[in-house]
Formats: C-alpha cells, structure tokens, sequence
C-alpha cells in the first residue's frame, strides 16, 4: 500500500465519519510490507478466487487486487460501503453485506461467479475466529487453501502440542481438519487502533482426507470434548460423562486395550490416540 493510498484512506474514513467499532474487532492494518508479505505468503497469483471476511478499509483487499485475484469481500459493517466503493472500482472485487458465520461460502461464491475451489485470506475479528474456522472446516467443502490472521493466543492454540498448556478440543479439531503452520508474528502496533494483544499469521491447509481414520468422528469429538471438559479430571473420570450406563471398569478396559493409564489428563493425547480409543469404544458398544 503506498503512501499516497494510505493517505487517501485515512482521508475516507475521516470524511465519513468512520467510527471503529470493538464489538467487531475492528483493528485495521496500513502498512504496505505487512500487507504484501501476508498476500505472497498466501500464494496469490493472478485468476485466483479469494474470500475476504472483514475487509474493514480494504487495505488487504487493495493488495489482492494487485495480484490479479478476484475477491469476494463479506462485510457486516454497512457505515464501510461507501468507503470501499470509492477506494476499490475494481471489476474483479465483489463487496457483500453479511455475517460471515451465516453465510454459506460455497454458495455465494457460485452466485457471484467465483469458480471453484476458492482461498480465504483475511484478518480476522477476534470474536468469531473459532466458530469462524470451525465452519469453514466442517460445512465449507470448496475452500482449497486458508491464510488468516488472528490473536496470538488463538494462533497458539490452534497448533499447540500435547501437553502444553494451550492445548485443547480445539487444537484438536483443527489438526484434525487441517495441516496448520505459524507463518510469522504481527506486532499488535501495526494495527489502528492498536489492540491488547499480538498477532500470528497462520496457514490452514485443508486435508485432503482428515488426519485420522475413525469408525465414529462424532464420538471421537464428543471423547475429546469430554477429555477437557474439565482439565483437573483424570481421564478416567472425564469419560465416565461420555456414555451413559458405562461403568468405570468398563472404561478402565477401554483405555487398558489403547494402552493409555487411567489417571493421565487428556491435554497428553495425541490426536492418534483418542482415535484409536474412538474405536475401541465403538468395539465395546458393539460387544
């Protein structure tokens, strides 16, 4: 982003009145080699189809743009239509209003003529991140390639190992899903208005296949859910929630087949393990 564009977009959002808002996670970034790193980082080149969640002044957008992609940007905040009109003229740049977490992508992205498979690059509130990611992972089936930025503590939870206090259900849904990498960090100044926190930049490659096999995913995630629900649990005591009428010798069997000790926390599984204790599990409900 130069000089002059920024100077042009300040300028806008002064003329407009543009008030940030928090409930929205309204932090924009200004600075060019930011914007280009997250944008080559991404892969862009020109014909791709990219997603944009929150394109707040459309800095981001500008340099997507430049790299010959064509963009579909979902804004909920109506008070920055006027601004991204006036700063993005561009025949290639689609500007939607809506909520992104009830908005189906794969079917917008056909209505506006956007083929498929798509990416999704952006940087995104901090209040919808997970259930955010969530849905582009479990109900979004043409997203090929995903490039966001988020808090750092978020960023670290999605790629945290077993054992480590930032692990969790989380981690584990989107390991499941995804191959993720911390790409580089953000400085929390790089932002106006400067948020409390810093940032990462991460990449999550969707899975061609997920990254286990199970007989039963919905039982492997309510296993998981189980597993840190209450994180001081041993592991024996939190799964005695999982299935009703299961005794405690029954799930002391369960986990002594898996090869995994009663009274370890489930922050030290592997995803592998609470695989293969999913399967045992279907065994004994099938014995």
């Amino acid at each position: 982003m130069s000089e002059q564009s920024e100077r042009k977009t300040s300028e806008l959002l002064r003329e407009q009145n543009f008030r940030f808002k928090k409930k929205w996670g309204q932090n924009f970034i200004f600075d060019s080699n930011l914007l280009q790193r997250i944008v080559r980082e991404a892969g862009i080149k020109p014909g791709d189809r990219v997603v944009e969640i929150g394109p707040g002044a459309g800095t981001l957008t500008r340099q997507l743009l430049s790299q010959g992609a064509r963009v579909l940007a979902i804004e909920i905040d109506a008070d920055l239509f006027p601004i991204l009109e006036q700063l993005l003229p561009d025949q290639n740049f689609v500007l939607v209003q809506g909520d992104a977490l009830k908005v189906k992508l794969d079917e917008l992205t056909q209505a506006h003529g956007l083929s498929w498979p798509y990416k999704v690059v952006a940087n995104l509130p901090y209040y919808i991140i997970t259930p955010l990611v969530m849905k582009l992972l479990e109900e979004e089936k043409q997203v090929e390639d995903i490039v966001v930025m988020m808090p750092k503590e978020v960023g670290e939870r999605f790629t945290a190992a077993p054992g480590t206090k930032e692990y969790g259900a989380i981690t584990l849904a989107v390991q499941y899903y995804t191959e993720t990498q911390i790409l580089f960090p953000v400085s929390r100044q790089m932002f106006r208005p400067v948020p409390e926190v810093d940032s990462l930049v991460l990449r999550l490659k969707p899975r061609q296949k997920p990254a286990v096999e199970v007989r039963d995913q919905e039982l492997l995630f309510k296993i998981i859910k189980a597993a840190f629900g209450q994180r001081r649990k041993t592991l024996i005591n939190s799964l005695f929630t999982v299935q009703p009428g299961f005794e405690k010798e029954k799930i002391r069997l369960i986990l002594g087949k898996a090869g995994i000790d009663c009274q370890v926390r489930g922050e030290v599984l592997s995803l592998e393990q609470f695989a293969r204790l999913a399967d045992l599990w279907v065994e004994a409900l099938e014995s």
